[in-house]
């Protein structure tokens, strides 16, 4: 038989299986083979989708979307991806990159599907994302191979405060896009076997229920497997990385006027399949 489609999350700090409502504890429902820690997955993967398939997570009990915290909360690396769909650096003026342009976000910058999002300055910008969650080691991976070194994906944001960002001459990506609270992610971590395109997914976030973005992931310049196999070349992915793949066209820095994020205001982010994100923005500092 087939594996389970499993969704995976953290639940006040601890490791879950979500079901319809209901969420089961790992640690007790396996009798301590596998851990509390959500991150302790991702090195034992194999051993856990193999564990999964004889549980069910409608056994669990029911919980709040505001105890999910990041479903990957502590992950040895972050990438990220920049200009990768080709409306949104046709809407930036610039250039269709022939490579993938890649940066990072830093670890803490990570948060919960319904997370406060801290405002540090009046500019600061959304961008919707796919994030992709390793499973295994990669290293020089060629594209066929490349999904079966993913574990699954889960929705993200990439916030940048745009002041930070490009205050100066070169412009700070990695710091602008890292403050507290700049990387909401989750609510789980989808496996791709509940996906049916897992490389053709709606994506898209609206504010205060206007939509801001809305494309399909099929519109990537580099889909995942490119960019597994690219990374992979260069670096040793690890079991739990996390590669936010990039955002199409609506970033509030390139609109006529432009516009960004307020306090008191509710960004969702939602993608087929996944999941979604609401995150309030708050007064915040650095």
């Amino acid at each position: 038989m087939p594996p389970r489609p499993l969704r995976i999350a953290n639940r006040a700090g601890r490791l879950v299986l979500l079901g319809d409502g209901v969420a089961l504890d790992v640690e007790r429902a396996s009798g301590g083979r596998f851990g509390p820690d959500p991150m302790d997955v991702w090195a034992a993967w194999a051993d856990f989708r193999a564990w999964a398939d004889d549980v069910s997570p409608a056994d669990g009990e029911p919980f709040e979307r505001a105890d999910l915290g990041p479903c990957v909360p502590r992950p040895a690396a972050v990438y990220a991806i920049g200009l990768n769909y080709r409306d949104h650096a046709e809407e930036a003026g610039l250039d269709v990159p022939s490579t993938p342009m890649v940066f990072t976000k830093f670890p803490t910058c990570l948060a919960g599907p319904e997370a406060d999002l801290p405002l540090t300055s009046n500019r600061v910008d959304w961008e919707a994302e796919l994030v992709v969650v390793m499973g295994a080691r990669a290293r020089a991976v060629p594209e066929t191979q490349a999904l079966d070194r993913v574990a699954g994906y889960c929705v993200g944001q990439d916030i940048s405060d745009r002041r930070l960002q490009f205050k100066d001459k070169p412009a700070q990506f990695s710091l602008g896009k890292s403050l507290r609270g700049f990387g909401p992610i989750g609510p789980a971590v989808t496996t791709l076997d509940a996906l049916a395109d897992p490389l053709d997914l709606a994506i898209g976030c609206t504010l205060e229920g206007e939509a801001v973005q809305k494309s399909r992931t099929r519109e990537m310049i580099f889909n995942v497997p490119e960019l597994v196999a690219f990374l992979s070349r260069h670096v040793d992915l690890e079991p739990g990385d996390l590669i936010f793949t990039g955002t199409p066209a609506g970033v509030g820095s390139v609109r006529t006027p432009r516009r960004y994020l307020t306090e008191g205001e509710q960004l969702e982010t939602e993608i087929e399949g996944l999941g979604v994100l609401r995150n309030r923005c708050v007064p915040g500092g650095t």
